[in-house]
């Protein structure tokens, strides 16, 4: 998952202006039509950073909660043992563990993989999405406080997107789909490098001749699963659509805000 500019560091810290980046992406592809799509796009994760700072701006209290503020109600179940695991990489959820190692090892992350390991640690690990953040926050080359809130907050469905908040990412479809023979996997999770494509994003599933070959032991090489996701997904849904019935304290209606799809953390 390389295609990224790497200039998000460079924009944090004002290296470079992101003028200066968004006109000379759209001056490229004025001059190759088949950049055009791509700048396009590029331009557009760009805004995603304005716009965060914006929200910051404008509703500061997104700093220490939620956006929408009945989501300030929500009972997080997470453990400090799952949280612990979800830092270190060793979930048993490939993806994660990969993009996990990534920014302890780097400090960045693609940001695909930002809003892998941020839906898993909020509607898997049902985890407060503020100390995913924070974590972030301390290890991320290009952290910023608007990027880093805004797309947690999207991650945890407590914030400016619209989209409902049961939308929630299968780690195991997010791998194969977008790293289908799982390069990016086997680059940051070695142990797993001889294990099959067909498993390499569910080696819990592997039969055991086939972990065998490939060197693998579950529970010692490589962890078992932590949780299961089909049923914390339902835990999720039903902690959240608890809150949204009004069963906890302090619901209120939150301003309506465009539709999209932004990050985590933006990585431009």
């Amino acid at each position: 998952m390389p295609a990224t500019s790497q200039l998000s560091a460079d924009l944090k810290f004002g290296t470079i202006g992101i003028r200066r980046v968004a006109h000379a992406a759209l001056a490229a592809a004025a001059d190759d039509e088949r950049l055009r799509e791509h700048a396009a796009k590029f331009v557009q994760e760009l805004r995603w950073r304005d716009f965060f700072a914006h929200v910051l701006w404008h509703f500061p209290h997104v700093e220490h909660g939620a956006f929408r503020r009945e989501f300030d109600a929500m009972r997080w179940q997470g453990t400090d043992d799952e949280f612990a695991a979800w830092c270190e990489g060793r979930t048993g959820f490939p993806v994660v563990d990969a993009g996990m190692r990534e920014l302890a090892a780097t400090g960045l992350m693609h940001n695909r993989v930002r809003m892998i390991v941020a839906s898993f640690l909020t509607k898997d690990l049902l985890t407060d999405w503020r100390r995913g953040e924070r974590w972030f926050m301390t290890h991320l080359v290009d952290g910023d406080l608007a990027s880093n809130n805004g797309g947690w907050q999207w991650a945890a469905g407590t914030g400016t997107d619209a989209a409902p908040y049961f939308r929630i990412f299968n780690p195991l479809l997010q791998g194969v789909r977008f790293d289908p023979v799982g390069r990016y996997v086997r680059r940051w999770c070695p142990e797993l490098t001889l294990v099959t494509d067909d498993f390499i994003h569910r080696p819990g599933e592997a039969p055991p001749s086939l972990l065998a070959e490939a060197g693998v032991t579950l529970g010692k090489d490589y962890p078992h699963p932590i949780v299961d996701h089909a049923e914390r997904r339902g835990a999720a849904l039903e902690m959240y659509a608890a809150v949204k019935a009004g069963q906890a304290p302090g619901t209120v209606r939150s301003p309506r805000l465009p539709r999209s799809r932004p990050g985590t953390a933006r990585e431009p």
